[in-house]
């Protein structure tokens, strides 16, 4: 075995013309061994093992196996090899593949790893990156079951992000997700880029959703798919994804609203996200610098108009909770569920609940209430005045008009009561006891039989 300092050594004179049998008597090494370590055989200060390598024809088989199936699970191969004669265990056997690198790498299914990366140029004001976030184990008040979502959109030149809360990756909570982040970074780049999300881009054929393209042209941008199991693509979106997940949802407390959470999120971009430092031509500059230089169109005056609908229930004050704020509806409404209906855009929501169903047929969504909408968050209470005025009749209808008892009030047992008493010392039924009173007032006692008892008692 050579020394690190031995194989330099053998390398260098080597190189100035040496022979194999010079260096190997300049060393005091065998020359067979020279030159294995001059060829790359052999790693120096790693001595090479005097026994047989009883792997080898299993390694062979393995490698047969992992070229045709570079996926199968080594569970698999391992009972296979058992009945070729492998006598070790499996730990042994999952060491040894490892060791040997016998299992090759996917290219189909790791596309970016281990190969070279070409760096993407980003024009200022070119891209827009946008991608949803599975957020697991929303707080249980927000009623939005196990999972929330996060679209986020990164500018791709200056890396400044945003993101929106929503109960749904629905087309219609996407484009309202897509317009408010829009505002939020400050304008509309050329294009948009998306992955392979269905409610943008058909998965089958990678073209642009027909549903989705009048939402295009309404911000005047092109849509650009990502090629699939291309990630690192939209490096920029990816690694906000990241900063999300790590940085805001995993602290945010349990007792957090919605809106409150919005609100933390953008707080977080804005102090936190947009004061990063990035290298620009002229040294360095914050995000948010280099954000502002960007050339971005205004956003439309208005957004798209989808239609968005949100399920809720009604509140025992017959109040329906919308981003922030409540909206009364009839008091015969409460506890039910209802659906909160609003176009992007307007000034008003409606809610609307199922009613004039008819059998076979499924229910007719009917309008209950139509309010103004107010500023997401205000925490305002909005109620209509006939809304109002049925509420406190229903309220008023349902109390008691009787006073309450008085505690030291006399209340002695009433005819029932006493009824019940008689038959309980007689052992029988009240019915039993009102008959027997009954027959009892119809009886005519006759005075002269007391009499002559009367008189033969004196007798004695």
């Amino acid at each position: 075995m050579l020394t690190r300092e031995e194989d330099i050594d053998a390398h260098a004179l080597r190189k100035r013309g040496w022979t194999i049998s010079a260096i190997a008597r300049h060393l005091d090494r065998d020359r067979k061994t020279v030159r294995a370590y001059l060829s790359g055989d052999r790693t120096p200060g790693v001595r090479a093992s005097s026994a047989a390598d009883w792997f080898a024809p299993f390694a062979l088989y393995l490698t047969a196996r992992f070229g045709e199936d570079p996926h199968v699970w080594a569970t698999t191969l391992y009972d296979e090899i058992v009945d070729l004669g492998f006598d070790r265990s499996y730990p042994t056997f999952t060491r040894l593949v490892r060791a040997r690198a016998l299992r090759p790498a996917c290219e189909p299914c790791h596309p970016a790893k281990g190969r070279p990366v070409a760096v993407i140029d980003h024009p200022a004001g070119q891209e827009t990156q946008w991608d949803w976030v599975e957020l697991p184990d929303p707080p249980a008040g927000w009623g939005w079951g196990k999972t929330a979502y996060l679209l986020v959109g990164a500018l791709s030149h200056s890396s400044r992000w945003r993101g929106v809360l929503a109960p749904s990756m629905e087309q219609p909570h996407l484009i309202d997700a897509l317009d408010r982040v829009t505002r939020a970074l400050g304008g509309v780049t050329r294009q948009w880029r998306f992955d392979r999300m269905a409610t943008v881009i058909n998965p089958d054929t990678g073209r642009v959703q027909s549903s989705f393209a009048a939402v295009a042209k309404h911000y005047g941008v092109t849509v650009v798919a990502c090629p699939p199991r291309r990630g690192n693509r939209k490096g920029v979106v990816e690694k906000a994804n990241h900063v999300a997940a790590q940085r805001f949802w995993r602290t945010l407390a349990e007792d957090t609203t919605p809106e409150t959470a919005q609100g933390l999120l953008d707080t977080w971009c804005a102090t936190r996200g947009d004061v990063r430092m990035r290298a620009t031509a002229d040294g360095k500059a914050t995000v948010a610098t280099v954000a502002a230089a960007e050339p971005l169109r205004p956003a439309p005056a208005a957004p798209f108009p989808a239609t968005l609908s949100v399920e809720r229930l009604v509140s025992a004050q017959a109040l329906v909770a919308y981003r922030g704020n409540w909206y009364s509806v009839p008091p015969e409404l409460a506890g039910a569920p209802v659906t909160v209906t609003v176009r992007l855009g307007a000034l008003h929501l409606d809610i609307a609940t199922a009613a004039g169903a008819t059998p076979g047929r499924s229910p007719i969504p009917v309008v209950v209430a139509r309010h103004t909408i107010a500023p997401d968050g205000a925490g305002v209470m909005v109620r209509d005045h006939g809304h109002v005025v049925a509420l406190e009749q229903a309220a008023m209808a349902a109390a008691t008009p009787a006073a309450p008892h008085r505690r030291k009030q006399r209340i002695p047992p009433g005819p029932a009561a006493r009824a019940a008493a008689e038959a309980l010392r007689t052992g029988t039924s009240p019915e039993a006891g009102t008959q027997a009173g009954t027959d009892a007032k119809e009886v005519v006692v006759d005075l002269a039989r007391y009499a002559a008892a009367a008189q033969g008692r004196n007798t004695l």
